[in-house]
């Protein structure tokens, strides 16, 4: 492998966490192609396309390392559906080390679906090719929309075949995030009472993500409010867009406030709060209306490991996290309707806003109205001077609608209602069909689909199916994991 012009790591988490991973080479692959290559990211952070294009199968399969590389598999706890687990990590994941971009940001290079790694587990530390193209196509998408997310560098093939719901190719997902490191990262250490470990941590996380905040005279108090405030404006966005994460797990939050993980996701179509993907949430626990809950029950998962930090008295301790908890949940409430008042072109703040959003999201759910079209219909309506769906109990809606719009422009806000809510979003069906068609080893849906995602609030003549639900004979749509 030639080393001119690529990719030079740095490795400031394996340099100052030590503890908190286990050195891991991956196993490699006899005969990886890259199938996949994102060259626009690779471009802003600073990398040779070209040199990822020639090499990249070899470099991003774990089956050739770049010099000075320092791979190795994180290990964290975490609250899985609830129950404590002291001990997860990295079982199919390996981090390569880090990048700095063109303008000064760091991020974490790591390869999803190498082999086994010490945490592994039973599991085979592999991936199947769908799961790696899901999380492409899905966290692009997410970023396309606006939304802080993990990104997708490449996808590779690697000429094995991995069983899962069928047999299917395996893949390997370069993942780039701004850092891996978890609530479940911090609930590692606490639970081993760990206490300088754990003031380590939290003062490489504040000068990692939040610089302004590390030199606070209460550093762990200062994480605290952070991760709380940008997890909350996260969920709101979630909220705002109809995504449905689908397993909220505590070693699944970041500290970085970027999703993460797009195993059991998928976007809502028909609106209702008790909204499931996951086959495996059977009672519900991660369901679309539940998700600022359960943000704000993970945030105290993080303050309970942080406790000790927070103040020598503990009642001290504890009024500083409850303090942080009311802050969350005021910040996704107020985040969440200054969204909506935008998606529907409602201007300034009246005491009124929230009954009227609210109502219109009960209609939604009794005539399983289509989530993402309702708001273009609804601007549409503004430009051609129509109602956007028929019966009594819309109309009496919309004229309070129009009460609140007051003499404000119709074409000015149609078109501030148009920037904000996309006529593109995964449509369940649609990925579906890509990823079938990728099996077996027709790209273009995927390529198509991509194309078309990365133009979220742009009309795209001849692309209207994308637009559409899932046709009726689709049936209930359910995902999983893919571990």
């Amino acid at each position: 492998m030639s080393t001119a012009n690529a990719p030079v790591l740095e490795h400031t988490f394996a340099s100052e966490l030590e503890g908190l991973y286990t050195a891991h080479e991956p196993p490699g692959f006899k005969a990886p192609s890259l199938l996949l290559l994102n060259r626009e990211l690779a471009t802003e952070l600073g990398l040779d396309p070209e040199w990822l294009q020639e090499h990249g199968a070899a470099a991003l399969s774990g089956s050739e390392l770049l010099p000075g590389t320092r791979p190795l598999a994180q290990v964290y706890a975490g609250h899985q559906f609830g129950h404590f687990n002291p001990q997860l990590g990295d079982g199919r994941a390996v981090l390569l080390g880090e990048v700095v971009d063109p303008q000064g940001r760091r991020f974490d290079i790591q390869l999803k679906g190498a082999g086994t790694t010490p945490y592994s587990r039973n599991g085979d530390g592999r991936a199947a090719l769908d799961s790696a193209l899901r999380e492409y196509i899905v966290s692009e998408a997410m970023h396309a929309l606006g939304i802080p997310t993990t990104r997708s560098l490449a996808v590779v093939t690697t000429g094995e075949r991995v069983v899962r719901e069928r047999v299917a190719p395996g893949g390997v997902l370069t993942r780039v995030a701004a850092s891996h490191i978890r609530v479940g990262t911090l609930e590692f250490f606490a639970s081993r009472k760990q206490k300088s470990e754990l003031r380590r941590l939290v003062d490489y996380t504040l000068r990692r993500h939040y610089p302004d905040e590390a030199d606070a005279p209460n550093q762990a108090k200062a994480l605290l409010n952070a991760v709380g405030t940008s997890q909350a404006e996260l969920v709101a966005q979630w909220m705002l867009i109809g995504f449905v994460h689908g397993v909220m797990n505590t070693d699944n939050v970041t500290l970085s406030g970027e999703t993460i993980d797009y195993g059991p996701c998928a976007f809502m179509e028909q609106y209702n709060p008790r909204t499931v993907f996951s086959q495996i949430d059977h009672r519900g626990r991660y369901a679309f209306g539940n998700q600022p809950g359960i943000g704000a029950w993970n945030l105290a998962r993080m303050a309970e490991a942080l406790l000790n930090l927070l103040a020598v008295d503990e009642d001290q301790a504890v009024a500083m996290a409850q303090e942080s908890l009311k802050h969350f949940g005021e910040t996704v409430e107020g985040r969440w309707l200054d969204g909506m008042r935008k998606k529907l072109g409602l201007v300034g703040v009246d005491g009124g806003d929230q009954p009227l959003v609210q109502d219109l999201l009960d209609w939604m759910t009794r005539t399983e109205t289509d989530y993402t079209s309702a708001f273009r219909r609804l601007s549409r309506s503004l430009v051609n001077g129509g109602v956007a769906f028929e019966g009594e109990e819309f109309a009496a809606w919309n004229e309070r609608w129009h009460s609140r719009l007051g003499d404000a422009d119709p074409q000015q806000t149609a078109a501030a209602m148009d920037r904000v809510n996309p006529i593109y979003i995964v449509r369940n069906h649609k990925i579906e069909a890509a990823l079938d068609a990728a099996i077996e080893g027709d790209m273009g849906p995927t390529n198509e689909l991509m194309e078309v995602l990365s133009r979220p609030f742009e009309e795209q003549p001849g692309r209207e199916s994308y637009a559409e639900p899932a046709p009726p004979d689709f049936g209930p749509y359910s995902t999983h994991c893919n571990t």
